[in-house]
């Protein structure tokens, strides 16, 4: 009997990026001439879309027809892989409506199997700062972020530590998290917002220079990492 390695059954990555599916026989058996077929999971009922069939060397990007449209001319194996057991796909420039459960059949083994994994595809926020308000003794400043998943924003002070903040307010359009948050700060100093998400190991900031006491400033830095 052959069973399905086991990856990580959820796989993180940000939009725009190109992404593996991992799928292998544990038995390293070789699938040159086998046939496996990546299907994925669509939503509201309407079936399963067709992402990559291979079927002994004929593939979708070498005559084979079916492929589901959204997938035409994104979704690659990799042949040097194949005597190996790895029956992989690379997915590129990845989008948020490629979110989703992916499965990897094999439905010539006996007995058949398939392997089932997550694809979390997340867009990178930008965070946007603005000087709402400001006197001699505070200002009020303001970070707007986008992104999904959700990120958490957190303002911070130059030596990293968090500053007390209005509560956030959150909006959602089509998906897509729109967070602002605002803090008063009252002492001159390097100020930043932060931008994380925690699901795609992302992180992202921008810092204005603030002071008090009526000095006039600069124009204000943004920096991202």
């Amino acid at each position: 009997m052959i069973y399905l390695s086991e990856p990580d059954p959820k796989v993180t990555v940000g939009q725009d990026s190109d992404v593996v599916l991992p799928c292998s026989l544990s038995t390293e058996e070789n699938t040159e001439f086998k046939l496996f077929d990546w299907k994925k999971v669509a939503q509201k009922d309407d079936g399963l879309k067709e992402v990559f069939l291979y079927d002994g060397g004929i593939h979708y990007n070498n005559g084979l027809d079916g492929q589901s449209e959204e997938f035409k001319g994104r979704v690659f194996h990799f042949p040097d892989e194949l005597k190996y057991g790895d029956a992989s796909i690379i997915i590129r420039n990845t989008t948020i409506s490629d979110n989703g459960v992916y499965t990897c059949d094999f439905p010539r083994l006996q007995p058949p199997q398939t392997f089932y994994i997550e694809l979390v595809v997340g867009s990178a926020p930008k965070p946007s700062i603005t000087s709402l308000k400001e006197t001699k003794d505070w200002r009020l400043l303001q970070c707007e972020v986008q992104g999904k998943p959700k990120p958490e924003v957190k303002w911070q002070d130059s030596d990293g530590n968090n500053l007390p903040a209005e509560k956030p307010q959150v909006t959602i359009k089509r998906g897509l998290f729109s967070i602002t948050l605002n803090t008063t700060v009252t002492k001159s100093d390097r100020y930043r917002c932060v931008a994380k998400q925690e699901k795609i190991r992302h992180q992202v900031s921008a810092e204005i220079d603030v002071y008090i006491h009526g000095e006039i400033l600069p124009h204000s830095d943004f920096i991202c990492e």
